[in-house]
C-alpha cells in the first residue's frame, strides 16, 4: 500500500453543490449547475485530446458561454466573473476534515492533484481550511494537460520522488480514476452524490461512501503506509 494519498479537489473534496444558489438567482434552475460543471469537463476532454491547452479557469468561462447560449440567457460580464469566482469558495465536504485527521493519524502523506491551476486551488484549499492538511498541492496547468491524461499523474508522482505504482489517487469520478489507473496509480473512489463508475473504467482497489470510510477501509486491510 502506498504511503502517498493525492486526491483530486472539486467534487471529490469540495462541494459544488454549493454553487447551485447561484445558478438559481441567475438561471432559474439550480439544476443548471450540473450542466455547466459537465460542459466544463467535456471541453476540458477535448483540450485534452486534440493537444490545444487551455487552463481550467479559461475552460470554465467557455463552458459558462455554451450554457448561456443554449438556455437564451446572457449574462453580463460581471455575473460572469462572480459566478466563476464561487468556484473559489466552495466549502468542503463535510467528512473531509476529520477523514484527513484519521489519515494522517495513521501516518498517511496527503497530497492534491487538480486540474485547476495552481493559483486558484491554492485559494480554494485555503478557503475551505484543507490547505494545511496538505502536504503538497499539485496542478496540471504545470504540465500543460489535463487529467485524464498520464502526464498530471506522473508529475505529481515525480516530485513526490515516487512511481505511480507508489501513488493511491482518490477521486469521485470515474474518468479521472481511469486516467489515474492509466498512469500507474493504485486508486479509490468516492461515491460523492450523483456519481457512479461506469463498467469501462478499471475496477479501483477501494470503493467508499466518504472519506471516513476509506479511512476505515484502509485501516481494516491491514495496511500501513510505506515507509
Amino acid at each position: 500500500m502506498p504511503g502517498i494519498i493525492a486526491f483530486d479537489v472539486n467534487e471529490t473534496l469540495l462541494d459544488l453543490s454549493a454553487l447551485d444558489s447561484r445558478f438559481q438567482s441567475i438561471f432559474g434552475d439550480p439544476g443548471v449547475r450540473r450542466e455547466w460543471f459537465e460542459q466544463v469537463l467535456k471541453l476540458a476532454f477535448v483540450s485534452t485530446i486534440v493537444g490545444s491547452y487551455s487552463d481550467f479557469g479559461a475552460i470554465g468561462r467557455a463552458a459558462l458561454l455554451v450554457v448561456e447560449e443554449r438556455r437564451k440567457k446572457s449574462l453580463s460580464e460581471r455575473q460572469r466573473l462572480d459566478t466563476l469566482q464561487t468556484m473559489r469558495r466552495l466549502p468542503a465536504h463535510p467528512d473531509v476534515k476529520e477523514g484527513f485527521r484519521r489519515l494522517r493519524d495513521r501516518g498517511w502523506r496527503l497530497v492534491a492533484l487538480t486540474n485547476s491551476t495552481l493559483e486558484a486551488a491554492e485559494v480554494q484549499l485555503n478557503n475551505a481550511g484543507l490547505h494545511d492538511d496538505l502536504e503538497r498541492v499539485f496542478s496540471a496547468d504545470s504540465v500543460r494537460r489535463l487529467k485524464p491524461a498520464a502526464e498530471p499523474y506522473q508529475m505529481a508522482a515525480r516530485e513526490l520522488g515516487i512511481t505511480t505504482s507508489d501513488l493511491l489517487f482518490v477521486a469521485a469520478h470515474s474518468w479521472d480514476i481511469a486516467g489515474a489507473a492509466k498512469a500507474g496509480c493504485r486508486t479509490a473512489f468516492l461515491a460523492r452524490p450523483g456519481q457512479v463508475l461506469d463498467q469501462l473504467t478499471p475496477k479501483p482497489a477501494f470503493t467508499a461512501a466518504d472519506l471516513g470510510d476509506l479511512a476505515d477501509q484502509l485501516m481494516h486491510v491491514g495496511h500501513e503506509p510505506a515507509e
